[in-house]
């Protein structure tokens, strides 16, 4: 049974680093919650064991930024601020730092993938109409996503299981790697520089072209006054997952919008794939299978290697919750490490991170081709150069 076990648990890290089983229409949240089936049948874990490795602070968290980000989306505050964004570049130089930054800065205060799905469509539209090449303008998309998410515990959901168990306010967590997230955008926009002529320009862009979407006045006050309610619950030290419900259920108590709309955009599918994966990490911790790797995570550079490459393997949340064990309660330097090195590592390939890939088919669906090499002459560099910078700012 213990061999059954072992074999359950390499198709499922299997199934999460490939995307899919082959020969199954499964996707990660399936597989994450088929291979914590199969342990609990298998015996490796009860029923009871299997509802206690649920964390509930990360769910709870992770549920009410997605309605905050749901109804921002219904009012139209993620265009419109894009649309502010553009009008400020008077050139495609001037595009190319603002959209950065814009995104950037927007990632690390809601979760990075929905900045990746709702400004692909537009910034392809955008720089078409401005007679761009959209290439490099999708890969500052994606780059600034996924750097600029590491400044917060709101970034990105790795953050947020990190903040969950290590127990990192969030101002201490923005103050510590906020300068790692703004050095990082900095170096994406002289990669792009040096890669791609075309965004070197200071030449005047032509006029905005018209750009309608969907936008209340009255959703957008609510959002922002509920946003900005959050934010400083959060940085008055108020328990993270608390004030996210609170929020969610300010911004449900609503007139002008169906609770249907709402739970719609909630990503269940990703409640899924956590709840199967903390399931199956308690599986990994049982069976004992940490004790022979530790022995080789000793220093902060093997937990950075180490945290990249089951990042790229696995992906970097069930790396995240697979190398917390080895990380000590109190080592601050350590979480830190563990959030900055899974998600930088989301950009060294185009399989890196699940923006990337949002980006990459946004752009396939409208004609043009964002290939894997193309993407690994500018991930690459700007992995290593922004690993480096992590690891001398936390350690310095």
């Amino acid at each position: 049974m213990e061999y059954l076990a072992y074999g359950v648990l390499v198709l499922t890290y299997l199934g999460l680093g490939l995307g899919y089983w082959p020969g199954y229409r499964m996707n990660r949240a399936a597989i994450a919650l088929t291979g914590a089936a199969l342990l609990i049948v298998l015996g490796v874990l009860d029923f009871e064991g299997a509802w206690r490795a649920l964390e509930p602070h990360t769910l709870g968290f992770l549920f009410g930024v997605m309605v905050l980000n749901a109804h921002l989306g219904y009012a139209g505050f993620f265009q419109l601020f894009l649309y502010r964004l553009v009008r400020l570049a008077h050139s495609p130089l001037g595009m190319l730092v603002w959209l950065t930054f814009g995104t950037g800065i927007l990632s690390a205060l809601f979760l990075n993938d929905t900045i990746a799905i709702l400004f692909s469509p537009l910034v392809l539209s955008l720089s078409r109409a401005l007679g761009l090449p959209p290439v490099p303008y999708l890969l500052a998309l994606a780059g600034a996503t996924n750097v600029g998410s590491v400044a917060t515990l709101t970034g990105n959901p790795q953050n947020i299981v990190v903040g969950s168990l290590s127990k990192i306010g969030y101002l201490d967590f923005a103050l510590a790697l906020g300068p790692v997230a703004l050095l990082g955008l900095l170096v994406q926009v002289v990669l792009l520089y040096a890669l791609y002529p075309a965004v070197r320009s200071r030449a005047p862009l032509p006029p905005l072209p018209s750009f309608r979407f969907r936008y209340s006045r009255p959703l957008l006050l609510k959002g922002a006054a509920v946003a900005l309610g959050l934010l400083g619950a959060f940085l008055l030290g108020y328990p993270l997952a608390q004030a996210a419900l609170v929020a969610a259920g300010l911004l449900l108590w609503s007139r002008r919008l169906r609770s249907e709309r709402f739970f719609s955009r909630v990503d269940w599918e990703l409640l899924v794939l956590f709840a199967g994966l903390f399931m199956v990490t308690a599986a990994v911790q049982a069976l004992g299978l940490l004790e022979g790797v530790a022995p080789l995570v000793t220093t902060p550079l093997s937990l950075m290697l180490a945290t990249v490459g089951l990042s790229n393997l696995i992906s970097n949340v069930p790396a995240v919750l697979l190398m917390h064990p080895l990380v000590a309660p109190g080592d601050t330097q350590g979480w830190l490490l563990l959030a900055a090195a899974s998600t930088l590592a989301g950009n060294l390939t185009l399989l890196g991170s699940v923006a990337n890939l949002i980006v990459a088919e946004a752009a396939r669906r409208e004609g043009y081709r964002l290939g894997f090499l193309e993407h690994l002459r500018f991930g690459l560099p700007l992995t290593l150069l922004t690993l480096f910078l992590a690891y001398v700012w936390i350690y310095r």
